[in-house]
């Protein structure tokens, strides 16, 4: 798909899943349509390596016009090497696009993340979260940039990259940048790569949780804000589900 645009007054929300099956999955709630297996079949294992792909479902660029509203929620799941370029460009004044993005990667993943917001008018708002999980010897680069036009004041604009390191092989690259031309403005971003807390973990095993619960419990916690913006009820447990099924084969491989 090339591009997306979100006309005036409109309201548009889209979930897009990696895993495994599906070059990538549209917003149908139950997450099960547009399957494009694999070259070999199957769902990758987190230690197989992965193909490169390029998603064929989401839009590369999307177009906010006035007073319009576009959230986006991305689900990169073990095993799967992707790489997601998106170019958000607020035209109408009061649009708003949010993005949000999870990724898991246990084995020799390669998650290249790209996303250029671009206010070009006054009063918008943007935000970006993006949460991930990298363990074996994957790789994630994150990019995101945000925009303000000299003319697009009274923006407020908001970017997070947050990651957890479950391995010493496993890299992660995150560069968070603004470019503000407008005085007017709210923005921030921020980037941390951390690792999973062991002084919880000694918490939770001394109430009678496994070591493995526990590091299955902080995962899940962890990308649990992005989880929050898939809208439909159905649609968030299914993709809650297949998360948490992904994290314990993870984890049970660190």
């Amino acid at each position: 798909m090339g591009s997306l645009i979100i006309r005036s007054n409109d309201i548009v929300h889209k979930v897009y899943i990696w895993d495994g099956r599906s070059g990538c999955c549209s917003d149908d709630p139950r997450l099960s349509v547009d399957r494009l297996p694999l070259a070999g079949g199957g769902m990758s294992s987190p230690q197989s390596t992965p193909n490169d792909l390029v998603c064929k479902g989401m839009p590369q660029s999307i177009v906010v016009e006035r007073c319009a509203k576009v959230d986006i929620v991305v689900l990169v799941m073990p095993g799967v090497s992707c790489d997601i370029r998106l170019d958000v460009r607020l035209a109408g004044e009061g649009a708003e696009a949010n993005i949000y993005g999870a990724y898991v990667c246990g084995g020799k993943e390669k998650v290249k993340i790209s996303v250029d917001m671009r206010h070009d008018v006054p009063h918008c708002n943007s935000r970006q979260l993006f949460k991930g999980i990298a363990g074996g010897d994957s790789r994630v680069d994150f990019y995101g940039k945000i925009t303000v036009a000299q003319d697009a004041q009274k923006t407020e604009a908001y970017q997070e990259n947050h990651n957890l390191l479950l391995s010493d092989g496993a890299k992660v690259d995150t560069k968070p940048q603004l470019e503000i031309y407008a005085d007017d403005v709210k923005c921030s971003h921020g980037a941390t790569i951390g690792r999973l807390n062991e002084e919880e973990q000694f918490y939770m095993r001394s109430r009678g949780i496994s070591l493995e619960d526990a590091k299955v419990l902080q995962m899940i916690s962890f990308i649990a804000p992005v989880l929050e913006h898939v809208e439909d009820e159905a649609r968030r447990e299914h993709a809650s589900s297949e998360l948490e099924t992904a994290i314990r084969n993870v984890v049970r491989n660190l």
